[in-house]
């Protein structure tokens, strides 16, 4: 992980726990221990203020690219449960592929798929909802600013 752990704003960390909390689809084994995974990351991720969120994190709603060396592409948006449009491209931040790539940044890897069967994907873009307000500083993390 390009930040050593997984990377969310406070209050986004409590909405997601709660989220795992009510959860009662374990689509299959490799869904579970991918949440199961994530519910252990949690627990040393950091959390930050929501002008403190690098450019680079996936946090809620936001829109990310990934692709393997085997040539899969995909574009999705991470989103709540109860927004979920596959049509759309828009996945549930507690669905195998969503709780993956929360709170991991551009350039990390991640393997997806069921055991004998993953692949490993790069996030090779992250497009967060509300970047128009924020600008890099030198210490990697962002800060308001106003747009003119």
């Amino acid at each position: 992980m390009k930040y050593g752990s997984l990377v969310f704003e406070t209050n986004e960390f409590l909405i997601i726990k709660k989220y795992q909390e009510m959860n009662y689809t374990i689509e299959d084994y490799a869904h579970k221990n991918v949440l199961d995974v994530l519910t252990q990351n949690m627990t040393t991720a950091l959390c930050l203020n929501e002008v403190d969120i690098p450019f680079d994190i996936i946090t809620m709603y936001s829109t990310i690219k990934v692709s393997s060396a085997f040539g899969i592409r995909q574009t999705f948006q991470v989103v709540p449960p109860n927004e979920v449009d596959l049509k759309e491209n828009k996945i549930s931040v507690i669905s195998s592929l969503g709780a993956s790539v929360i709170g991991r940044a551009q350039g990390d890897r991640i393997s997806y798929g069921l055991p004998g069967d993953t692949v490993s994907l790069v996030i090779e873009k992250v497009k967060q909802p509300k970047t128009a307000n924020k600008t890099t500083t030198k210490g990697g993390m962002t800060k308001e600013v106003k747009i003119h």
